[in-house]
């Protein structure tokens, strides 16, 4: 299945999860589950267009009847940049100290969250915690506060992971910090609360539901790493029994719900498997990790021209995470696909068993990809968000500095290999 060939291969692999409460309603019941970590006051972190439909303040409004003291903090960004979690952690320094958290939102909303837990309870300045070569890599050092995260996109997967994404503006590329310790001490996941969201964001964050279950599950496996001693465990372990299995199951639920959510968002029973399907993956790739197309779309993400997606705020240009990650997608699975066949074609299959008949084995899920992407109004390539030939090199320098995802590629990834993805993805269709 993989080209690498380590001198002690790894034996051990690791699994972690938050506790889940999964269902219509499952949000009403927050005030409760708090309690039972002992908070006494807790900090409700979301944005301004989710705050706006009142359901962040009946969140906090509920915490009063089991003794919690309640704040809302409504100020995240969307696409997060290490200036508006800067922003945030100062607000939260302010306005504390609160001894949990409750994250209610997007993925934005969730790693603001996760971000202002890290950074009131830990030492030093943001950037000693981003992940290298962008930033010092830190581990923090004191544990974190409870953090209930409640999704109201169904997308991230945030709630589940141990990652918290964010733009670094001055270096013009997208990373993260990534450590145990970011995990949420439990996920609320209320289909009811997604039913507003927008087409466009409902296609765009479904594509990086579908990319975390593809990434993970086209992984490079465990045994392929030599052995590690119990300090260098990281939670990105690559694929093993455990993810694949939760990543299989989020690709079965995305086949049948995925394009009738987009296509009509009052659908709940797409809806619920679309929240299902997206913590699935997130309890698939938050433990095996991701590649290429996540690796690619930080770079996509942190360079954006003037693209402005639709159903998402207009005041500014970005490329969605969700829509950065998929326009690589294809490129970057043809590229994988001789390290595991068998796997790229079972996906395939499952997505869409009828569309996956092309001649050559190779082009079956990246053919897949792009007729889903066509069908659900993803732009069709990096050309169609504002990139031409000539942004290549800055995009390919953007990718190698994810070297925490590149490698869990199930191949060698060089910069020439990703300067073919790239110019590939130039145009899709």
């Amino acid at each position: 299945m993989s080209s690498f060939a380590p001198s002690n291969p790894e034996q051990v692999y690791t699994y972690g999860a938050p506790q889940l409460k999964f269902g219509p309603g499952a949000s009403d019941e927050i005030g409760y589950d708090l309690s039972l970590t002992g908070a006494k006051r807790a900090l409700v972190v979301t944005d301004a267009g989710v705050a706006a439909t009142g359901g962040p303040q009946r969140v906090a409004d509920q915490m009063a009847q089991f003794g919690v003291e309640a704040t809302v903090f409504d100020g995240s960004h969307v696409e997060p940049t290490d200036e508006s979690l800067a922003a945030a952690v100062a607000w939260a320094r302010e306005h504390g100290p609160f001894d949990a958290f409750v994250a209610v939102g997007g993925g934005s909303s969730l790693d603001t969250a996760k971000a202002i837990n890290l950074m009131t309870t830990n030492d030093g300045e943001l950037m000693d915690y981003i992940n290298v070569p962008v930033g010092g890599g830190r581990a923090p050092s004191r544990p974190l506060h409870p953090l209930i995260a409640v999704p109201t996109t169904t997308g991230t997967g945030s709630e589940s992971t141990t990652i918290c994404v964010l733009d670094v503006l001055s270096q013009k590329v997208k990373t993260g910090i990534s450590h145990a310790r970011l995990r949420p001490t439990a996920a609320v996941i209320d289909p009811e609360l997604t039913l507003t969201q927008p087409a466009g964001v409902t296609a765009a964050a479904g594509m990086d539901i579908l990319c975390h279950a593809l990434e993970s599950y086209t992984a490079r496996p465990y045994t392929s790493y030599e052995r590690k001693q119990p300090h260098e465990r990281v939670p990105y372990c690559g694929s093993n029994p455990i993810a694949d299995m939760w990543s299989e199951k989020a690709l079965e639920l995305l086949a049948g719900a995925f394009r009738r959510a987009v296509h009509d968002g009052d659908d709940r029973a797409a809806r619920h498997d679309m929240a299902m399907a997206a913590t699935f993956a997130g309890m698939g790739f938050g433990n095996a990790g991701v590649h290429v197309p996540h690796a690619n779309a930080y770079p996509i993400a942190g360079q954006v021209k003037g693209f402005h997606p639709d159903g998402y705020p207009q005041d500014e240009p970005m490329v969605p995470h969700g829509m950065a990650v998929s326009l690589t997608a294809p490129a970057a699975f043809r590229f994988t696909y001789d390290a595991s066949p068998a796997r790229h074609l079972k996906v395939a299959r499952i997505l869409d068993r009828e569309a996956a008949t092309t001649d050559d084995p190779a082009d079956q899920l990246p053919s897949v990809l792009t007729a889903l992407m066509k069908d659900i109004g993803i732009p069709g390539g990096i050309g169609a968000v504002g990139y031409d030939e000539a942004d290549i090199p800055a995009l390919v320098e953007g990718t190698m500095k994810q070297q925490r995802l590149l490698a869990t590629a199930p191949r060698e990834v060089t910069e020439p290999d990703v300067s073919e993805i790239f110019r590939s993805s130039l145009s899709l269709w």
